[in-house]
């Protein structure tokens, strides 16, 4: 079953149409969630919530548009409430962060570091590295999902590389050759 045809069920009363979509988007949800929020259980707790924030809006969706990038703006004021509602608490452990995808050409230290330099980084720069760099949006495609214009995307990116750049510098990071910011 496709997306639209899903949402489509969804609003004539088929609830589980809707297991549909959490199947194939809670994976991506969650590592997006985990990314914005630095902590695997809040990033649980703000995937939950903004599906069920998404059911209950299912109405507004427009079936011309596809539903992850609806979905990620629910989801990323759930994480940014949240965030905001936990005062962005640090992560207590490097066990609990999982944003980098394993790579074999980087070394564990390296992920490590690189994980690290992330989390100290602002929820919005993390995002924005996340979205970019690990999930390989275009800048058109941020744009359009975060409901900024392009310009303003490249700007912010820009200055979240070089954020993350210093952070990264501080810790003698040896994979800049390997992992292009």
């Amino acid at each position: 079953m496709d997306d639209q045809t899903a949402v489509e069920r969804c609003r004539a009363g088929d609830k589980e149409a809707f297991r549909h979509l959490v199947e194939h988007y809670q994976a991506e949800a969650l590592g997006h969630a985990v990314a914005i929020l630095g902590n695997r259980e809040d990033a649980m707790d703000a995937v939950q919530e903004a599906f069920i924030d998404a059911y209950q809006g299912l109405d507004r969706l427009d079936l011309t548009l596809r539903f992850y990038p609806w979905f990620y703006v629910i989801l990323r004021n759930r994480c940014y409430k949240l965030a905001h509602k936990r005062n962005q608490r640090e992560v207590s452990s490097p066990d609990e962060m999982e944003i980098l995808a394993p790579d074999a050409s980087i070394q564990p230290e390296d992920v490590m570091l690189l994980e690290q330099a992330l989390l100290e980084l602002e929820t919005e720069d993390r995002e924005l590295i996340t979205l970019r760099h690990l999930d390989g949006l275009s800048y058109q495609e941020l744009a359009e999902r975060l409901e900024v214009p392009q310009g303003t995307i490249m700007s912010r990116l820009y200055y979240a590389r070089e954020r993350l750049r210093d952070k990264l510098t501080r810790y003698s990071f040896k994979g800049f050759q390997k992992v292009e910011l």
